[in-house]
């Protein structure tokens, strides 16, 4: 659970139609290898930071998975499986306790950094109690272990929003490092009976943790406690490897060999390894670019092995199209549905915001509906998206092949009636007047986002005979922030998931949780103040027992909450994103998961 949600949206397992899978996805074995295993691709703009305890930017955490490991990880399939613990903690292997109040972990006793030091449990008290006080983005995916608000409370007197990095980071490790560690920020919930074992107690149970603790490049991920203390604010920057005493020190299959801001990163594999598989790419070398222009053209001419990676799988489309329609190329075209769900936000619970949509009224929901239905989604994914970028949102607000998607064409919001949504217009708003002034607000620092206004205003003017107004803001943070708020009658939502669990999206998109940052204000009591007024005992009652079961128990409950949502028309569905990956047919093993790029240690590159 993150409260920093300031992309709108990633990535979806299972294909959708349209989707093509190319060849090059295979296994890093079969074929003779390449004489030079290193791999070249490109990336947009310098890490904003590589330090676990602060990333919050897909762009960082993929390559930072490479670096740094979870106690677990999500395989190709997003299961959860063991990383440096030895297993996955359960009920039935004596993980869990009964009451799901206790989890104990066992670790892997070979485990190294990458400079050389031994990884033990300390270090993954260390690692989560500073990521805990640090209060970054994905901090609160701590939040139900025991002492979590206490440990948070104590780090905003080094850590506020108007803090400086130096100081806050430099604070902080000095009280982690005291000899004895400053108890106000140790979470009381964890501790360390021996050398390879540690023990989280919670506050109350958690269905969603260890896949909350799971996600890489965040919180859950383990540092080094030895190489920080020696330069708190910029170790993360630094070249790391053996002997290395303040660089990018974590136990992953890779680290930082050099970094020229704005120009390169390079990556070398760690020799040795203590994992598997066991790296065969001995180096990657990443290229800094102001932006994506020149990526495809450069990758048709030989110069990247492939072009995707790293976050940047948004591709120009009028390269993606000429690629797919290149008989030669179009079998190295990828194009993987990715986690993150597109759809309009009519306002609900802000009195304040107003508008013809807020309430529960019959005639609120019914004016939601036929704003709803009068939209084309399948003409949006083949006139908008030609097909390629994002194909139409029917299976619920969750995206396909995550856990709580409802089922193709499942979700009744996402169909097309015109004739329904005039007789409803007609039937709750005959005079037009409630409708006369409404707009539809997007952030329009992307192209998508301007041509699917467009292709809304359109639907709405043809189906319905209203007219929406455009309200076009190039500031895509002052945007978010005004719609978090409940600032605007119609607006451009989404959410791109962090971790396999339907709690990602319940907890964070609406109900009293989402209080202060809830774009429709449905389920919002206004209990923080943000004067939403729209209480619903049942969503929130629900979420509270969903997110405290197992997720087998738990599933049935949120999908009910997907009910919720429907039967209420608190969304209007638009698209799912596709990414788009260009590989070419020597690179082995590489491709993506609904959630982030396929670890470097799986790849190779075969002879050609």
């Amino acid at each position: 659970m993150r409260f920093s949600r300031l992309k709108i949206g990633g990535v979806a397992l299972g294909l959708l139609g349209m989707v093509t899978v190319a060849a090059c996805g295979g296994g890093s074995s079969g074929g003779s290898l390449a004489s030079s295993q290193v791999l070249h691709f490109p990336v947009v703009n310098d890490p904003d930071t590589q330090d676990p305890g602060e990333m919050d930017l897909e762009v960082d955490t993929e390559l930072a998975q490479n670096v740094f490991d979870n106690l677990w990880r999500f395989d190709n399939n997003l299961n959860i499986i063991p990383d440096i613990a030895t297993d996955v903690p359960t009920t039935s292997n004596g993980g869990i306790t009964a009451d799901g109040m206790t989890y104990t972990i066992h670790l892997k006793q070979n485990v190294t950094f990458n400079n050389g030091d031994p990884m033990t449990s300390a270090d993954v008290l260390y690692s989560w109690n500073r990521a805990a006080a640090l209060s970054g983005p994905y901090a609160p995916n701590l939040s139900a272990i025991a002492g979590y608000n206490d440990v948070h409370k104590a780090g905003q007197a080094f850590c506020s929003k108007t803090a400086a990095p130096t100081a806050c980071h430099t604070s902080i490790e000095q009280h982690l490092g005291s000899t004895p560690p400053d108890p106000t920020l140790q979470m009381s919930g964890l501790s360390a009976p021996d050398k390879y074992t540690v023990q989280i107690k919670l506050s109350s149970p958690c269905g969603w943790c260890v896949a909350a603790w799971s996600l890489q490049g965040t919180t859950g991920a383990i540092v080094d406690q030895k190489v920080i203390k020696n330069d708190p604010v910029s170790w993360w920057s630094k070249p790391a490897g053996p002997g290395v005493t303040d660089g990018q020190v974590g136990t992953g299959a890779f680290y930082l060999s050099a970094y020229t801001p704005k120009q390169s990163l390079t990556y070398k594999a760690v020799s040795n390894w203590w994992g598997t598989p066991q790296p065969t790419l001995t180096q990657v070398n990443l290229d800094i670019k102001a932006d994506n222009t020149t990526f495809v053209s450069t990758w048709e001419q030989g110069g990247y092995d492939l072009v995707g990676y790293g976050g940047n799988s948004q591709l120009p489309l009028a390269d993606v199209l000429r690629v797919k329609n290149n008989a030669q190329e179009s079998g190295q075209l990828l194009l993987a549905p990715k986690g993150r769900t597109t759809y309009v936000s009519p306002n609900i619970g802000y009195p304040a915001t107003g508008g013809p949509f807020v309430g529960d009224s019959a005639t609120a929901k019914g004016l939601r509906m036929a704003f709803d239905l009068a939209i084309d989604k399948q003409g949006l994914q083949s006139q908008v998206c030609k097909n390629v970028i994002c194909v139409a949102a029917t299976g619920g607000v969750i995206t396909k092949g995550l856990v709580g998607y409802l089922g193709d064409g499942a979700d009744p919001l996402a169909k097309f009636d015109p004739a329904t949504a005039k007789s409803l217009l007609k039937q709750y708003d005959p005079t037009g007047s409630l409708t006369a002034n409404v707009k539809y607000s997007y952030n329009s620092d992307a192209t998508i986002n301007t041509t699917v206004a467009q292709y809304l205003q359109g639907q709405w003017q043809t189906n319905l005979g209203v007219n929406v107004t455009l309200d076009p803001n190039p500031d895509a943070h002052a945007f978010i922030n005004k719609r978090l708020a409940g600032g605007y009658v119609l607006s451009r939502d989404g959410w791109q998931f962090d971790y396999n669990h339907p709690q990602d999206w319940f907890d964070n998109l609406w109900g009293t949780l989402a209080c202060g940052a809830t774009s429709s204000g449905f389920a919002d009591n206004g209990s923080c103040g943000d004067g939403a007024t729209d209480t619903n005992t049942t969503y929130d009652n629900t979420l509270a027992k969903a997110d405290s079961e197992p997720i087998s128990q738990a599933l049935p409950l949120y999908n009910q909450l997907s009910q919720l949502l429907i039967s209420n028309v608190v969304y209007f569905p638009l698209y799912y994103s596709v990414g788009q990956f260009m590989i070419h047919s020597y690179v082995k093993g590489a491709g993506t998961t609904a959630q982030a790029d396929y670890y470097w240690n799986g790849i190779s590159i075969q002879s050609h």
